[in-house]
């Protein structure tokens, strides 16, 4: 994920701009850029590839000096990481940086370019410059010309603009990626995460979809609304938490199933336009390489294989797609045959489980695979720099051994691929509004879940003096109720089985009786008549059941 980072002062903003950056490094990037308005009003830029280190040292050998500037790191998504393609990308006398993805800028980029208008980059950012500054040359000032050009626009951004000749003015705006705003004095700031304001202020504020702010030295006020300050929205946040401090929860695993719902809105931003998940939230040429597949195979290890073996059921269902799961470890010891036109997706939550890095690259060496796709946690792991493609989680540090919040968060970005790639093949719109809606609707609905923590605490009790138990699934509920089983052995060491509901009669049913407890995932289909019978020869044996079931579950 990009950051960004803007600042309007009294004093010097480069350094700022720069810590700012260093700050949102944990996020992932290619490149990183900066550019300032200097006294007298001229923009000045400078780009690089690789690290912020990086883009400091050539600060440091061409200072840029300024009261006003704005600064970026990208992460590619349209357009290979180069220079010409790093942000601030500049038309004109304007300078601007972007996070998300512009839906509709290959029809809008044939429409300026039939005007005569040439562009300098391949990023979908710069249709957005050329907008812009394509109604400022119509004679419209800035706040307008923004408001006229983000009409044009489908998809998810967040921006910042500096225009030339307007020192001590910045704009903004935000749809579908996160964008905030920081007050200071005689200062004031934009930025895509708090953390990086966090030296220079406490106060933020949250700008809502569709607003555009103005931020001067002395206010930030909305565009197009009424001109009242922003600050009765100020909110202020308490010193910066450390991640290796667990606050008020007993335990980092605690700590961590509550961040889920946060985690998972966080994995979504800027990845769902109006018209579903946008493909090119998986880097260059993703929506050119997802029209040309035809299967899928999938690596991993631990969670993240269970994680995958849900995401089959999606693939199969929604795409109508092959889809093959492998665990690593096996998958890297097999002479695997690959269908033809398969993408290769690999799941790990560090990007560095021995296993899986090298059942990839086993895997790239064998040349069967059209391409690689990396779902991964760490922006900076080697599954990341070695994958064709790459979708970045956004979990957070996990501390916890047992994995909470990267697994949802893996289970999000598995069904954003599937609709992804459905998109890119022609999926029905009603199913891509669907698939949209049922994602955009994961974050409350974890929130819902957690409301009843105090009940399962309760029944969590049952299983204290118990050495065995029997997590039971059907569909792609058995391998939830697979990892169920992996939780619990991980995290009290009793020794726990998940199994295919259907498959009880055929050895394990022989096991059960009142000593252990049996876990069980209810569907909300068809497979719910077959589960309950399942669920009676359970109760006829004497144990205790304990079944997890949504409110459409006709239990």
């Amino acid at each position: 994920m990009c950051g960004i980072v803007g600042a309007v002062a009294e004093r010097e903003v480069s350094e700022i701009l720069l810590e700012g950056l260093r700050r949102l490094e944990y996020r992932g990037y290619d490149s990183a850029g900066l550019a300032t308005l200097d006294d007298s009003g001229k923009l000045q830029r400078l780009r690089c590839l690789g690290k912020v280190a990086g883009l400091a040292k050539a600060w440091q050998a061409s200072p840029l000096s300024g009261h006003t500037g704005i600064a970026h790191t990208r992460w590619a998504t349209h357009g290979k990481p180069a220079e010409r393609n790093a942000h601030p990308q500049v038309v004109g006398g304007l300078a601007l940086v972007h996070n998300g993805i512009i839906e509709n800028h290959d029809a809008l980029k044939a429409e300026l370019v039939a005007e005569g208008l040439r562009f300098e980059s391949d990023t979908d950012t710069e249709v957005v410059a050329q907008l812009l500054h394509r109604q400022l040359e119509a004679g419209q000032e800035l706040p307008a010309a923004m408001q006229a050009a983000l009409g044009r626009v489908q998809g998810a951004y967040a921006l910042a603009v500096i225009q030339e000749g307007q020192q001590g003015r910045l704009l903004a705006a935000r749809l579908g990626s996160p964008l905030i705003v920081g007050l200071g004095l005689g200062e004031n700031y934009v930025a895509s995460d708090p953390q990086a304001l966090r030296p220079v202020t406490d106060r933020f504020i949250y700008l809502d979809d569709g607003e555009l702010a103005e931020v001067t030295t002395t206010e930030a006020t909305l565009v197009g609304k009424r001109r009242a300050s922003l600050a009765n929205r100020c909110q202020t946040l308490a010193a910066a938490q450390d991640p290796a401090d667990k606050g008020n929860y007993r335990h980092f695993m605690q700590k961590e199933i509550f961040e889920q719902p946060q985690a998972v809105a966080r994995t979504l931003e800027g990845r769902l336009g109006k018209q579903g998940a946008l493909p090119e939230a998986f880097g260059p040429g993703a929506a050119e390489t997802f029209a040309q597949v035809r299967a899928v195979q999938l690596v991993a290890c631990g969670s993240s294989h269970y994680a995958s073996r849900v995401a089959r059921y999606w693939f199969e269902e929604y795409l109508r797609m092959p889809c093959q799961v492998e665990i690593a470890s096996e998958f890297r010891y097999r002479q695997a045959v690959a269908l033809p036109d398969t993408l290769l997706v690999a799941l790990s939550q560090s990007g560095e489980t021995a296993d899986t890095l090298a059942a990839l690259r086993d895997a790239k060496q064998g040349g069967q695979y059209l391409a690689s796709l990396g779902i991964c946690n760490a922006p900076t792991s080697s599954l990341v720099r070695e994958t064709d493609l790459a979708l970045l989680l956004e979990a957070g540090p996990e501390i916890c051994v047992a994995s909470t919040k990267a697994f949802t968060c893996q289970l999000t970005a598995l069904l954003l691929l599937a609709a992804a790639l459905g998109r890119a093949q022609g999926m029905p719109a009603q199913l891509q509004d669907e698939l949209a809606e049922s994602l955009a609707a994961l974050p409350e609905l974890m929130e819902q879940t957690l409301a009843l923590d105090a009940h399962i605490e309760r029944l969590a009790e049952a299983f204290v003096e118990k050495r065995h138990a029997l997590f039971l699934g059907r569909g792609s509920h058995y391998p939830i109720a697979l990892e169920g089983a992996l939780k619990l052995k991980e995290i009290s060491y009793i020794h726990a089985e998940g199994y295919p509901a259907g498959e009880l009669k055929h050895g394990p049913l022989a096991l059960v009786d009142d000593d252990m407890p049996v876990v069980a995932v209810a569907p909300e289909d068809g497979l719910i008549e077959k589960l309950k019978s399942n669920l009676e020869e359970v109760k006829a044996r004497g144990a205790k059941l304990f079944v997890f079931a949504g409110p459409g579950a006709a239990i």
